[in-house]
């Protein structure tokens, strides 16, 4: 099963032209989905709409936090309840066109990857095209990845990828990176489309992005510096002290 899971905060308006394109989408693919809304404490209609759109098409299911507590925790809350096996994810906002999601998806499948990110081929504002590529050239540089685009939201990647994550703030801006650091080296990137928002308001900019994002980049440097992967070469058989006697399995 493929779980597509959309953060959403304000974003009533967006909800029902986006679901009716990723039913498009996904109609044509060989396995079963869900799509799970995760409403990270939204004021408007979004709790609504999504109980409305439920309720018409059950492979979409919500969610919904008591309060605001980011995009991080949104993503990370759909993943618990995901039930397949793949995951993909898109922004709530419109900007991540849904008919992508069957290449990324074939692709992940059939090279048999871990991960498959999109990078936004086309900007529609300067500032942001500029201020992007330069944190993403600190990103990459502070933690020794080669994401040239871990803005863009539109990925698929096996469930066991995001598996025990340690979650902050600012897990979805490293998500690549995190899940090499979990284990999973298969990863590629491929170039896919970006809209310009029309409804709505964005919850981001480069003035509350910044700071935060260089004390994250220093952070998960940290984290990749200071993890330990013990590798065990043997072990007692739980089994043998049951009966009392010695026993030791060597692992080659």
């Amino acid at each position: 099963m493929l779980s597509v899971v959309i953060p959403v905060k304000d974003e009533a308006e967006s909800i029902p032209m986006l679901a009716s394109e990723i039913e498009d989408a996904l109609g044509g693919v060989s396995i079963a989905w869900e799509c799970i809304w995760v409403d990270d404490g939204s004021s408007d209609g979004t709790a609504v709409e999504l109980e409305r759109l439920a309720d018409r098409t059950p492979q979409h299911r919500w969610i919904r936090h008591d309060r605001s507590y980011g995009q991080s925790a949104a993503l990370s809350t759909g993943f618990s309840h995901a039930r397949g096996g793949i995951i993909a994810t898109l922004d709530g906002d419109g900007q991540n066109p849904p008919a992508e999601i069957p290449r990324i998806l074939e692709r992940l499948i059939g090279d048999d990857l871990d991960m498959v990110c999109g990078y936004r081929v086309r900007r529609y504002s300067l500032v942001r095209l500029l201020s992007s590529r330069i944190a993403n050239g600190f990103r990459n540089a502070v933690t020794g990845d080669s994401i040239r685009d871990v803005g863009c939201s539109l990925r698929a990647f096996r469930a066991g990828c995001v598996a025990g994550l340690f979650l902050f703030r600012g897990t979805h801006r490293f998500l690549p990176t995190l899940v090499r650091m979990n284990g999973y080296e298969r990863i590629v990137e491929v170039p896919v489309e970006h809209r310009p928002r029309t409804k709505g308001r964005t919850k981001y900019g480069i003035h509350n992005r910044l700071w935060v994002g260089i004390a994250d980049t220093l952070a998960v440097r940290w984290m990749s510096k200071r993890k330990v992967e013990p590798k065990v070469i043997a072990y007692s058989s739980p089994s043998a002290h049951a009966h009392g006697a010695a026993s030791k399995e060597t692992i080659e």
